[in-house]
C-alpha cells in the first residue's frame, strides 16, 4: 500500500530567515496522524536565508542526518568538531547521551536549501559521535546510492538503527526497483522533479509516501532529474 503525504499537507511556518516544511509532528506543529512512521522520526525541509542559522542548541537519544540541496551549511559541536557540508555531502550525528550544535549559512548572498533527518536509535544513552560523506550526483544517477545503514557498508554513514538510506538522482524515463524482505517498511521523500511510483501513483517535490505491505515498488522519472531519498525500515 502507497499512502501520501503531499507537499502541502505538511506542517509551514515561514520565520523570515527561515522557511521550513515538517512531514511529521515537530516543535510547534502538532499533527497526531504524522507523528513518526516506524523509526523515521523526522523529515524537515528548511530554507534558510544568507548569513542567518540555528545558534548553539542542545539534542539528545536520536541520529541526525543532514542532506544538503543547494548551498552549504557551517557546522560546529560540543564534539569539538568544525566543517562545511555542501551539495552531495551527507552528515551523521549521534546526539545520544547529550551534544550541542550549531548550524549557520554563511554565504552571503546564496539560500541554503536542506532536508534534515531524524532517525530514533535503538537505544539511547549513546556515545554522542560524528561522521561526514560525500555522496556525488553520478554515484546516484539512476541508482539508488546507500548514504546511510546500520553497518556503514558501500562507504554509508553508520546509524544506529536497523534502517537504510538510499539517495537518488533519476533521469526522465529512468526506471529503479527496490525490495522489501518481510516484515520491512518504507518511506519515499521526493526533493525535485516528479516520480511515478508503481505505475500509477505520482509524487512531486515536497510529497512523501508510506510503503506498507510490498515487497518491491517501481519508481520512474517523469520529468526532468528527480532527486529522492528512500527509507528501508524495519
Amino acid at each position: 500500500m502507497i499512502t501520501i503525504r503531499r507537499a502541502d499537507e505538511r506542517g509551514h511556518f515561514d520565520h523570515g530567515w527561515l522557511n521550513t516544511y515538517h512531514t511529521f509532528s515537530f516543535a510547534d506543529y502538532y499533527d497526531p496522524k504524522h507523528v513518526l512512521f516506524r523509526s523515521l522520526r523526522v523529515i524537515n525541509e528548511d530554507y534558510v536565508a544568507p548569513g542567518r542559522g540555528f545558534g548553539m542548541h542542545p539534542h539528545r537519544d536520536m541520529e541526525i542526518i543532514t542532506y544538503v540541496l543547494d548551498g552549504e551549511i557551517t557546522h560546529r559541536d560540543s564534539m569539538g568538531n568544525g566543517s562545511t557540508i555542501r551539495r552531495g555531502d551527507v552528515q551523521r550525528m549521534t546526539a545520544g547521551t547529550g551534544v550541542l550544535h550549531s548550524e549557520f549559512n554563511d554565504s552571503p548572498e546564496q539560500e541554503l536549501h536542506l532536508l534534515q533527518v531524524w532517525i530514533s536509535p535503538e537505544k539511547k544513552g549513546l556515545e554522542p559521535g560524528y561522521e561526514q560523506r560525500k555522496f556525488e550526483d553520478p554515484e546516484k544517477a539512476d541508482a539508488l546510492r546507500l548514504i546511510a545503514s546500520r553497518d556503514g557498508r558501500d562507504g554509508s554513514v553508520m546509524i544506529h538503527q536497523d534502517a537504510d538510506v538510499f539517495s537518488s538522482v533519476l533521469a526522465e524515463n529512468s526506471e529503479l526497483k527496490h525490495t522489501f524482505l518481510p516484515g520491512r517498511s518504507g518511506w519515499l521523500q521526493v526533493a525535485s522533479g516528479t516520480i511515478e511510483v508503481n505505475r500509477k501513483d505520482f509524487l512531486k517535490a515536497g510529497d512523501g509516501a508510506a510503503v506498507t505491505d510490498e515487497t518491491e515498488i517501481a519508481l520512474r522519472g517523469v520529468k526532468g532529474a528527480s532527486e529522492f531519498l528512500l527509507f528501508d525500515l524495519a
